[in-house]
């Protein structure tokens, strides 16, 4: 699986998992150049609370674009620290 922007790979991984029609990518699959740690957080009833990162690439910024859980609940463990994009993050095979 591939994630772009901006026609640009931010990720790429044969080990995403799908969690409500979403691909998480291990964060060790992120190309780190283009992601930057955002104030936001969100909380999801069963998966925890999520952190944000904004996507920069060749100097447009695409703010909250990819989430993850850094501590998941117990249901949550196997997404623990993977990383889900939307806001036209393109997500392909």
């Amino acid at each position: 699986m591939k994630a772009t922007w901006n026609n640009t790979i931010i990720a790429e991984s044969n080990d995403t998992k799908i969690v409500e029609s979403n691909h998480y990518f291990p964060k060790d699959s992120i190309n780190e150049e283009y992601f930057k740690l955002s104030d936001s957080h969100t909380r999801c009833p069963w998966k925890g609370e999520a952190s944000y990162f904004n996507i920069e690439v060749e100097g447009e910024v695409n703010q909250d674009a990819a989430w993850y859980y850094p501590q998941t609940s117990h249901a949550a463990k196997p997404i623990e620290n993977y990383v889900a994009f939307w806001k036209g993050i393109k997500v392909t095979v």
